[in-house]
C-alpha cells in the first residue's frame, strides 16, 4: 500500500459520518488499514454494530474504532461532540429515502452539511474536510446530452424540476435526490467561502458506485444497478440504460487521498470511472452465473456523450495505490456478487 507524506499524521482520528453506509464503511476500512482512528457516526447503534462484530472488532479492541449516535444530522450542534479531538472530517452520510417531495430532502440535507461544517470549524483539530458530492450534482446524465462538466457545472434543470409545483410523483425522487446534492454542495462551498474555516476542504463526486458489499443491505439497496439486473426491475434499468460506473474501494480511495494528501486543496474530484451499457454487463453476469437466466441484450448499444477531467482522480489512485486508472468493470461485477453479503444467486 502507498504511502505518500500525509497532512494528517498517521494514528489521528478521523471523523467519518453514515458509518453504515456502502461508501463510508469502505471509507473507514481504508483509513483504518493505513494506521488512522475512525469515529463513525451513525443514527442507531444497534443497527450498526455489524460493523463492529464483522469487520472492524479488532481495531474496536485496541481503541482505533468507535462509534457515536447522532440521530438528527440537521440539527444545530448535532457534530459537536462527534469532531472533539479528530484531525479530519469525511461528511458522507446523506438523505437516501428518495422521496419526490422536495420539502422533506432538499433543506435537511444542506442543514446537514451546515451542521457538521459548524461544528469542524469550532473544532481547532480538524484540518481536512472531505464531502461525498454526486455527479448529479453537476449535471443530470441522459443520452441526448452532450457537452463538457467542469469546476464550475451545476444540475440546474434538476433543481428547476424538483421544485416545480405538486403533484409530487413517485418519479421525481431521483429528480429530488439531484437537487439535494446541488443545495448541499453549493451550501459547503458558501461557508467555506463567506467562513474561512481553518481546514482544507476537498469534493468527491462518484457516479454510479458498484462493488465489494460489506452488508448484505449494501447488496440489494436501491442504488445497486448489479441487483436491478438481477432482479430485472425493468422499469430502473429501462430508464437509465447508460452511465458512468465506478468502483466503492476506487471511490472509497479518493476520499482517502482529499483526507491525507496535503497536494490536494479546494478540489472537486469528478470521480465518475468507467462508460457503460446494460449490453457490457450482461455478457460478464452471464458468464459469472451461467445457472442464471438474464434479460436478453438491448437492441441498441450507446454511451453517454457527456466528458469531465477525471486526471487528477486518475492520478491520486496511482500515487496512493499503485494503480492505474479505475478498476476494471469485470472486476467490479466479479467483486459485487461473489462476496458473502451477495444472496442473489
Amino acid at each position: 500500500m502507498s504511502s505518500p507524506p500525509t497532512a494528517i499524521p498517521t494514528g489521528s482520528w478521523v471523523l467519518v459520518t453514515g458509518a453504515t453506509g456502502f461508501v463510508a464503511s469502505h471509507v473507514t476500512r481504508q483509513l483504518l488499514q493505513r494506521g488512522y482512528k475512525v469515529r463513525g457516526t451513525v443514527r442507531d447503534q444497534a443497527k450498526a454494530q455489524w460493523l463492529i462484530d464483522d469487520h472492524f472488532k479488532s481495531y474496536a479492541d485496541s481503541g482505533s474504532y468507535e462509534l457515536v449516535t447522532v440521530p438528527d444530522l440537521s440539527a444545530a450542534g448535532a457534530f459537536d461532540e462527534a469532531v472533539e479531538g479528530v484531525s479530519a472530517v469525511a461528511h458522507i452520510a446523506s438523505v437516501l429515502d428518495f422521496d419526490p417531495n422536495p420539502n422533506n430532502v432538499v433543506p435537511q440535507t444542506a442543514a446537514g452539511v451546515t451542521s457538521v461544517l459548524e461544528s469542524a470549524s469550532k473544532e481547532s483539530s480538524v484540518t481536512r474536510f472531505v464531502f461525498t458530492s454526486s455527479i448529479v450534482a453537476a449535471v443530470f446524465p441522459t443520452a441526448d446530452q452532450d457537452g463538457v462538466v467542469d469546476r464550475n457545472s451545476w444540475n440546474e434543470f434538476a433543481v428547476k424540476e424538483a421544485w416545480a409545483p405538486p403533484p409530487y410523483e413517485p418519479s421525481r425522487a431521483m429528480l429530488v435526490y439531484a437537487a439535494s446534492k446541488v443545495a448541499a454542495e453549493q451550501a459547503l462551498w458558501k461557508y467555506v467561502d463567506e467562513n474561512k474555516p481553518q481546514f482544507v476542504t476537498n469534493v468527491v463526486s462518484p457516479s454510479g458506485i458498484l462493488g465489494e458489499p460489506l452488508h448484505e443491505r449494501h447488496a440489494t439497496s436501491y442504488g445497486n444497478w448489479i441487483y436491478s439486473l438481477f432482479t430485472e426491475k425493468r422499469e430502473m434499468i429501462d430508464t437509465f440504460q447508460t452511465a458512468f460506473f465506478v468502483d466503492v474501494q476506487d471511490v472509497a480511495l479518493i476520499h482517502v487521498a482529499a483526507l491525507l494528501d496535503p497536494d490536494v486543496k479546494d478540489a472537486r474530484l469528478q470521480t465518475w470511472g468507467h462508460k457503460a451499457h446494460w449490453n457490457d454487463f450482461l455478457p460478464i453476469l452471464r458468464e459469472l452465473r451461467p445457472q442464471r437466466k438474464f434479460i436478453p441484450d438491448y437492441p441498441e448499444t450507446f454511451y453517454l456523450k457527456l466528458t469531465t477531467d477525471q486526471s487528477e482522480s486518475v492520478a491520486l489512485l496511482k500515487k496512493w495505490a499503485g494503480q492505474d486508472g479505475w478498476k476494471p468493470l469485470r472486476q467490479i461485477i466479479a467483486e459485487a456478487i461473489n462476496n458473502p453479503c451477495w444472496k442473489t444467486e
